[in-house]
């Protein structure tokens, strides 16, 4: 062990160290921006109606969610495939199982809700129970 090591850390400053782990502040500044840009677009889709389905906006906005959970992951949470000895891989896995499910479910919750709660017609209402 060298000067500076006997509690079997790196110094600090040094780039093994625990800092080493930590952002930046241009890397926050940056995963800030791309955060509001990635909230921003969806807003002015939804608001502005510029694609020409339900569908499409929906993906859409589903697809910039999953970019802006990365954005979160790699400029908030540091995560990437070298540190922590793979959990942070492991994390990345079970992120996207569970927005996967997540994203899915809403979209079968709301399509069923949608299906289910139509109106009735003079005629179904007459014959209901």
């Amino acid at each position: 062990m060298s000067a500076g090591t006997q509690d079997g850390h790196a110094p600090p400053g040094s780039p093994h160290g625990e800092e080493a782990a930590h952002g930046s502040l241009a890397g926050y500044v940056t995963g800030f921006v791309l955060s509001v840009i990635l909230t921003a677009i969806p807003f002015w889709l939804v608001m502005n109606h510029v694609l020409p389905t339900a569908v499409a906006t929906t993906l859409a906005v589903m697809a910039l969610a999953v970019a802006q959970i990365f954005v979160h992951m790699v400029f908030f949470l540091h995560m990437n495939t070298k540190s922590e000895g793979g959990w942070s891989m492991l994390a990345l896995i079970f992120t996207l199982v569970v927005v996967t499910i997540a994203l899915t479910g809403s979209v079968w919750v709301m399509f069923h809700l949608n299906a289910n709660m139509t109106p009735m017609s003079a005629h179904d209402m007459r014959n209901a129970p």
